[in-house]
């Protein structure tokens, strides 16, 4: 099953959302303004390609990409043709809602050219309210991951990945596939009109989704004092899940129950850590700041690769704490990357996609590279009927 999916899309969360649906295979076109198109294309390391900067690349491999002015009628007209021609199945957007009527992108108008078209917008807060905009950052502040985020002594800190972007792009990734789901159902069931469907994705929902184990306190905890707030790398209930330094390194162990903490005292040099009002985790967790001091003091006769190999002999959970660059020589993530060629013709690996698919498979993981800013604008709107004379007057007026 492959279907196309035509996305006005900028920034990260959409191109991440749209990004997916081109591991399965589907055909992915974004649409951007003429000009300069999205500003993501212009930031991060020079390739030596002006609109193909590195930070762009990763989340638009395997795309096309058109050149649409949706601010004049006859570029509306020119929307709704290709989602008619090209039999569109999935139109997607990252923009103000209150913008979608203006633009002629709003479900009702774009269901004239197909009526089962499946309509996805993603927005900071919903279509409830139109004008706000919202970035990653300013959305991990507002709901709540910064207040989480940092060591409880310290200023509030942004998480180190756009958890709120992703966040967002995975549930338009999913709804959509729901959706497409639905009509199959409804053409199994020998619908004559499978219909379409619209599709909110609010940013501020998603995360605040991700709230599951913070929000429910409120309801349990009556002293405000007890209230989840910022605890650096330590688990907020079991105790001694924490980041202690190495001779080498670092590591993160996760002590998750009182058998697994006796283990811990009985590794060499650990025997101080040991005492009676220890050995529950109601124990430890009045006694934790202490309990942290203690596993420090073991650890300083230890590299990170020797206590590593003892906890996993006793079935301890730790695990070292990777650079970036540890982690791309992992195996699982070394054979999964995902690969593109440059411009340049220089082969790179970028990320491993989240799950495997025929298409990746059959494709060595390797996809085209991003596109550059209109380079589909012949093919497609060719595609779609115009002539070579038209396409050139539809330049000229900067149409496309």
């Amino acid at each position: 099953m492959q279907k196309t999916i035509l996305s006005l899309e900028q920034a990260l969360t959409l191109p991440y959302a749209s990004q997916r649906f081109a591991h399965l295979g589907w055909r992915v076109i974004r649409i951007e303004s003429p000009g300069r198109g999205d500003p993501n294309r212009y930031i991060g390391e020079d390739t030596g390609v002006d609109d193909l900067h590195a930070y762009f690349i990763a989340p638009n491999i395997g795309k096309e990409a058109i050149t649409l002015n949706l601010k004049i009628k006859e570029g509306q007209e020119l929307l709704k043709r290709i989602i008619r021609e090209l039999k569109v199945d999935v139109f997607m957007c990252n923009t103000l809602p209150k913008r979608y009527k203006q633009l002629g992108i709003d479900y009702d108008t774009l269901k004239e050219a197909n009526p089962d078209l499946i309509w996805c917008g993603i927005s900071a807060f919903g279509p409830d309210y139109p004008g706000s905009a919202g970035y990653d950052p300013a959305l991990q502040a507002f709901i709540g991951y910064m207040f989480l985020t940092g060591e409880p002594d310290r200023d509030p800190m942004l998480c180190g990945l756009p958890f709120v972007d992703l966040k967002a792009g995975d549930e338009a990734f999913n709804q959509v596939l729901l959706a497409v789901m639905e009509q199959q159902e409804r053409i199994i069931e020998n619908a004559e009109n499978p219909g379409g469907k619209e599709i909110f994705i609010s940013m501020a929902q998603c995360a605040a989704s991700w709230l599951i184990t913070a929000l429910p306190q409120l309801q349990f905890v009556e002293d405000e004092s007890k209230l989840f707030t910022r605890s650096g790398s330590e688990h907020r209930s079991f105790i001694p899940c924490n980041c202690y330094p190495t001779k080498d390194g670092y590591v993160y162990l996760a002590i998750g129950n009182d058998s697994q903490w006796e283990k811990l005292t009985q590794i060499e040099g650990f025997a101080h850590c040991a005492a009676p009002s220890r050995k529950t985790n109601r124990g430890r967790l009045e006694d934790k700041d202490a309990i942290y001091a203690d596993i420090r003091r073991g650890l300083e006769n230890y590299t990170t690769a020797e206590f590593i190999k003892i906890c996993t002999e006793l079935n301890l959970a730790v695990a070292p704490v990777n650079s970036i660059k540890d982690v791309a020589e992992l195996d699982f993530v070394k054979d999964n990357m995902l690969k593109t060629e440059l411009p340049s013709a220089k082969q790179v690996s970028l990320y491993p996609a989240p799950a495997d698919t025929d298409f990746l498979s059959a494709n060595d993981y390797t996809l085209k590279c991003a596109p550059r800013l209109g380079e589909d604008n012949e093919r497609v709107y060719r595609e779609i009927g115009l002539s070579g004379e038209e396409i050139e007057r539809l330049r000229g007026r900067s149409i496309i």
